[in-house]
């Protein structure tokens, strides 16, 4: 299978985006992101409710988000114009009262939101008068109240879609990481994983993991995994040995058409870990390092216009991830219900 064989948009639409995390958005504070190409300025008020709106004033263009949260209004640097989180204009102070100008016909995008466990997601719909999202935000397998314990993020100097292939791809770790501590080139053995559809995506059911992997080793007892991905572009690892669980949160965000954001999001309810956190910091850093090196190098050599190619069994998660892409473009472009391509089956191959 060519890769310029597929025809779809690099952006999904009607789909959850993970935006940020809870922790960097302070009550009373604003900030601007870039995400999809889209200028938009996340938000929240005294009271803790997150919000998001396009970051363009409607009156002369600037930036909202070099204004400030003024009662719980967003404020426009430029003549003070005010917006609520629901977008629509709350004041206009240029205002007499005889100009015939109603404030609250006037009003800027707003995004559909979601909060939970310290991580906030945003609905990037293809009607911009969208204000309500279709389906739910991705749920991971923790408790409501649990919190991030580890958090990891690099910006990868690529579109999503190499970044999403790149991270899901199961024959590139004995050469991108090599390290004492996962595993080398040299333990490449044979591997057969049973796959099923999911919800907009494929999962790798549930699984004893290669005991090749010190980090694995650790966690000790009966050790279970389970990998999922999702549209468009979430994947979730879980990890269980007894009581010890760890989850982990691998989100790809496109900023632009170039650039895009990947952020690995870890949760556990290990107590016992604790003192080691920076060195798992670290890891996670050199770790995901590692891909973006490859991906940058892979970047910078695409402009020689390679015809890449995507093989059997390796490279079908790939190749899920493009027809899942396609399936939910036309899906979406002719109104009509997702049909989820991945079959069950049990893929194979040497890593």
């Amino acid at each position: 299978m060519g890769l310029q064989d597929v025809k779809t948009p690099l952006f999904l639409r009607n789909l959850w985006y993970f935006a940020l995390h809870s922790h960097a958005l302070k009550p009373g504070r604003i900030l601007h992101r870039t995400l999809l190409g889209e200028p938009i300025v996340f938000g929240r008020t005294e009271e803790g409710e997150v919000f998001a709106l396009r970051d363009v004033c409607p009156h002369r263009g600037v930036p909202l988000s070099a204004g400030k949260m003024l009662e719980g209004t967003v404020e426009c640097p430029y003549h003070g114009w005010r917006f609520k989180p629901s977008g629509q204009c709350a004041h206009i102070p240029s205002l007499v009262g005889e100009e015939g100008v109603d404030p609250s016909k006037i009003g800027v995008r707003k995004y559909p939101l979601a909060e939970k466990n310290g991580l906030v997601w945003i609905y990037m719909a293809e009607d911009p008068q969208v204000r309500e999202a279709a389906t739910p935000a991705p749920d991971l397998p923790i408790r409501p109240d649990a919190r991030p314990t580890l958090i990891e993020t690099q910006l990868f100097p690529c579109p999503i879609d190499h970044a999403v292939v790149g991270l899901m791809d199961p024959a590139h770790g004995p050469f991108v990481h090599k390290a004492w501590w996962w595993r080398s080139s040299k333990s490449i053995h044979a591997k057969a994983k049973k796959y099923a559809p999911s919800h907009l995506g494929f999962t790798m059911v549930t699984h004893k993991p290669s005991s090749n992997s010190t980090l694995y080793k650790i966690l000790g007892g009966d050790m279970t995994t389970e990998i999922s991905f999702q549209l468009p572009s979430t994947r979730v690892e879980h990890i269980k040995a007894g009581r010890n669980q760890v989850v982990g949160l691998t989100t790809c965000t496109p900023l632009n058409e170039h650039e895009t954001e990947v952020t690995q999001t870890f949760f556990w309810n290990l107590w016992w870990i604790a003192p080691f956190k920076p060195i798992a910091q670290q890891v996670a850093r050199v770790f995901m390092g590692q891909d973006r090196y490859m991906v940058t190098l892979q970047n910078d050599w695409l402009k020689f216009n390679p015809r890449l190619m995507l093989i059997q069994d390796a490279d079908v998660p790939a190749m899920w991830y493009y027809r899942l892409k396609k399936e939910w473009a036309e899906a979406t472009a002719a109104r009509k219900p997702f049909v989820n391509p991945v079959p069950e089956t049990t893929l194979h191959w040497r890593s």
